[in-house]
C-alpha cells in the first residue's frame, strides 16, 4: 500500500523501518497516550516484533506514516468482532518531532476511505485518553463526533482517567 497525503505518505511497514521506529516511538510522552501494548522504553526488539506482526497481519490495516523518507509514526484500523463486526477501531501515533504540522490529521483523513473500502464496516471509532486533547482535535477535524465519555475507564501509569469515544459513521 502506498497512499500519499499532503504532509506524508502512508505505506506498508518494512523491516528496514526498525531503526526509525525505535527512535521515534521511544518517547514517554507518546507512550503516555497509548495503550500498554505500546511499550516504554521502546526497544529495537519491540520494533522488530511490531514490524513482523504488522507485515503478517491480514485482519487489520497497519501502516507507517512516512515523512522525508523515514517512518515517523503509525496508523492502523482494527475491525472488531461479534456484535461489533460492523465497527473498526482507528488508532495512530506520531513522533514528537512532527507534532503540530497537521500530519496526523492528513493521515486520518486518508485512512478513513481506505478503512471503509477495505472492511465491511459502517462505523469507525477511536478511544482517546482525557490527557490527549490534541488527538481529540484531530478526530473532530476529520468529522468524528464525540459520542461518550467513559468515566474512570482507563488506568495508565497508575492514574485513573476518562476515555472519550469518538465515532464516524459511513
Amino acid at each position: 500500500m502506498h497512499c500519499p497525503t499532503p504532509t506524508s505518505v502512508l505505506r506498508d511497514w518494512i523491516p528496514d523501518d526498525a531503526v526509525s521506529l525505535c527512535r521515534h516511538a521511544d518517547n514517554p510522552r507518546i507512550a503516555r497516550c497509548m495503550r500498554d501494548a505500546f511499550p516504554h522504553p521502546y526497544t529495537p526488539g519491540d520494533a522488530e516484533r511490531f514490524i513482523a506482526m504488522a507485515t503478517r497481519n491480514r485482519s487489520a490495516l497497519l501502516l507507517a506514516i512516512e515523512v522525508d523518507e523515514e517512518a515517523v509514526g503509525g496508523i492502523g484500523v482494527h475491525p472488531l468482532a461479534d456484535v461489533y463486526r460492523g465497527t473498526a477501531e482507528i488508532g495512530y501515533w506520531l513522533s514528537e518531532e512532527c507534532w503540530g504540522r497537521g500530519i496526523v490529521t492528513d493521515a486520518v483523513r486518508a485512512m478513513v476511505p481506505l478503512a471503509f473500502d477495505r472492511f465491511p464496516i459502517v462505523r469507525l471509532q477511536a478511544g482517546v485518553f482525557e490527557s490527549n486533547p490534541a488527538s481529540m482535535r484531530v478526530l473532530e477535524k476529520c468529522g468524528f463526533c464525540r459520542e461518550a465519555v467513559h468515566r474512570s475507564a482507563v488506568t495508565k501509569d497508575g492514574m485513573v482517567m476518562d476515555e472519550y469515544l469518538y465515532a464516524l459513521v459511513r
